[in-house]
């Protein structure tokens, strides 16, 4: 069964496995927020550096259902919010 994502989560995922930061410009509001780790990131410069830093942090990859990472796999709740075909919000939770 193929699953047919929203055009800015696809964005975002396959910038996400590219680790192509900029991409992010493509498929984020500029007010919008990402909420991950306990952490509040609001606005676009600073969705990008938190993309870098987790990036860095877990060397992971993305699918719709989980995330691997180099030491096992981990599952996520990935919450998306959308606005005008742009994501608003990003709550991530174990």
């Amino acid at each position: 069964m193929d699953l047919q994502l929203p055009h800015p989560i696809e964005t975002y995922l396959r910038a996400e496995n590219a680790g192509d930061v900029e991409a992010l410009s493509e498929c984020f509001t500029p007010y919008a927020t990402v909420r991950d780790e306990g952490h509040l990131y609001e606005g676009l410069s600073a969705i990008k550096n938190w993309k870098t830093q987790t990036k860095k942090k877990y060397n992971h990859t993305v699918t719709p259902l989980e995330i691997s990472t180099s030491k096992g796999i981990a599952t996520l709740k990935a919450h998306f919010e959308l606005v005008d075909d742009q994501i608003a919000s990003l709550q991530i939770r174990s």
